[in-house]
């Protein structure tokens, strides 16, 4: 069984027609209009396995709630759509009926909806914070359901018809290209959530290994923080009462949980663990995050519009404007060594000045734009104003780089933020002993680490550069009787720690060439009786190039230069 509790100022119903032919015809006056105004609403789904034993339970866990919103008014509502695995209509009608009863002897004023009925409803809900509660209710034995075969037949057949609809979309698209080079996929099991093959994955974790070796030279700090967090931490954060529909809620003892929308809460928590002195600052934290945000399944789109994804936040603290501003230049310039590193130029920068519902004083906004502002200058940065658009809690810098198919993406942002070292009481103590609140950056470079690969994704065509091809060497015989020595080839490349794969399949070579090609390896390694004899390789880059008689110790010396400078 699953409820969902409503504390409402006024619910009103009315029953139109019969949904279901079985249910009996019900007098006019049962299913009229109805109002029933300070209430507690009771959406209420019968599933599978439950029975009139759940009675018990469905009546203790109204009780409570009812306590806490302070009414005893029930409004008992037949709500199918909280599951699709409804319960048989007889059994559901005798939970209502017997629900119904339980709590009128309990002193309740209960009404009920009409059952098995499609109606109109219109209601209010009120605004605090136990005015929407969830659960689920269990009975006891119906815990775990063992599905007869065809069940599991039928259900593995529906998740096997989620595929990519490639109708609409263009070649260079990622999902094609992702598809192709076997990186990542996506299926209907897990909406806007990547499913990384294991060459997607070596991607990803070749982007986060560069980022924590730019982070470990730049004096950063890495920390990680719980999935799942208590709503006390996003209710002093805001996104409990005001992003609430955005996030995935959930219970753990009966306390109200929510699954990580952000990474700055949790950060903020590691920063007060322990007191700060003005020695301490400035202090750079960053943080390879996973995060959820609830999107509509119709704006989802592979991994630029996703539900889960890694954000690549960081957190800097300092004490007085000078130190805030010298932490701005160097986050500019690791911007920029980003990008450069990853063949990408900027578009344009935008500065995003005071919305007009903010928080903070006047006097912290003009100084808060006026750093950005500067900075940017003294950077010699051309920028465009983006009037208005700021965070409610701080003005941004926005970097937007241009593709190789000329569009703008927003990525990089450097932020100033007055709303957590207020709403966390962050402190540190200068050299007076006097407590003060350090000003806070917030900062992200890739910004969506799946959005960014997909972006380069496009951007390249799925052509990686070699420090962090999927796809870096491929191994292919000429014949059957070169096999072993080409076996020692791929041996060799593997041990030296590439990406390599080896082909030796009883298949022609343009054959093997033509489809290591399409899987956009960087170099292809082809093996015949020549080379065998002379123990060389014959190698043909990417662009195009073939070389013969090519010694394989130094051609792995050259590979190795190639990845050390990230070409």
């Amino acid at each position: 069984m699953k409820i969902l509790t409503l504390h409402v100022d006024y619910i009103e119903w009315k029953g139109l027609k019969k949904a279901l032919k079985s249910m009996e015809d019900l007098p006019p006056k049962e299913i009229a209009k109805k109002r029933v105004e300070e209430a507690l609403v009771v959406l209420t789904a019968v599933e599978k396995g439950d029975s009139v034993g759940v009675l018990g339970d469905y009546i203790r866990n109204i009780k409570e709630i009812s306590g806490k919103v302070g009414t005893k008014r029930i409004v008992l509502y037949p709500y199918a759509h909280l599951s699709s695995n409804l319960g048989s209509s007889g059994t559901a009608v005798k939970i209502f009926k017997g629900a119904e009863e339980g709590l009128i002897k309990e002193g309740y004023e209960v009404s009920r909806a009409p059952f098995g009925y499609y109606k109109t409803f219109e209601l209010k809900v009120k605004g605090h914070p136990l005015s929407e509660l969830s659960r689920e209710i269990i009975v006891k034995g119906n815990e775990i359901s063992d599905l007869p075969k065809d069940e599991i037949k039928k259900l593995l057949y529906e998740i096997s018809k989620s595929k990519l609809d490639t109708s609409k979309i263009t070649e260079n698209d990622h999902r094609i290209i992702g598809k192709k080079m076997n990186l990542w996929s996506f299926n209907s099991v897990a909406p806007g959530m990547v499913f990384w093959h294991d060459k997607g994955l070596h991607i990803k974790n070749k982007l986060i290994e560069y980022w924590r070796e730019k982070h470990r030279i730049g004096g950063y700090e890495e920390i990680s923080t719980p999935q799942i967090m208590d709503r006390k931490l996003w209710e002093i954060s805001g996104h409990w009462s005001k992003y609430g529909e955005n996030n995935f809620r959930t219970l753990y003892e009966k306390r109200d949980f929510i699954v990580k929308p952000m990474n700055c809460p949790g950060g903020m928590l590691v920063y007060n663990s322990s007191p700060k002195s003005y020695k301490d600052l400035p202090l750079r934290v960053g943080e390879m995050g996973i995060v959820h945000r609830v999107e509509l399944s119709g704006v989802l789109s592979g991994l630029f519009r996703v539900i889960q994804f890694t954000q690549d936040d960081a957190h800097l603290f300092c004490v007085d404007e000078k130190q805030t501003k010298d932490e701005i230049f160097s986050l500019i310039e690791l911007i920029k060594e980003f990008y450069h590193d990853f063949k990408l130029d900027f578009d344009h920068v935008e500065l995003s000045t005071r919305p007009e519902k903010r928080i903070g004083e006047d006097h912290l906004w003009d100084m808060a734009e006026k750093l950005l502002e500067e900075s940017l200058k003294d950077k010699k940065i051309e920028y465009k104003i983006n009037e208005g658009e700021g965070a409610f809690y701080g003005p941004k810098i926005d970097f937007h780089i241009k593709d190789s198919l000329g569009r703008a993406w927003q990525t990089s942002t450097i932020q100033l933020d007055f709303a957590l070292p207020e709403r966390f009481n962050l402190i540190y103590k200068d050299e007076k002993g006097s407590e003060k609140k350090p000003i806070m950056i917030h900062r992200v470079i890739y910004g969506s680490l799946e959005r960014f690969i997909g972006i380069l994704t496009e951007h390249l065509n799925g052509n990686f550069p070699l420090w962090i091809s999927p796809n870096q060497i491929k191994v292919l015989t000429i014949n059957e009787g070169v096999k072993e020595y080409a076996r020692k080839v791929y041996d060799k490349f593997f041990k030296e720690g590439f990406k390599v794969e080896f082909d030796c399949r009883n298949e022609t070579i343009n054959k093997k060439v033509r489809e290591a090609s399409i899987e956009r390896f960087n170099y292809i390694i082809t093996v015949g009786d020549k080379e065998e004899s002379s123990q060389t390789l014959s190698v043909r880059s990417r662009d195009g190039g073939l070389e013969h008689g090519v010694e394989l110790s130094k051609f792995i010396s050259r590979i190795k230069k190639e990845v050390k400078k990230r070409k």
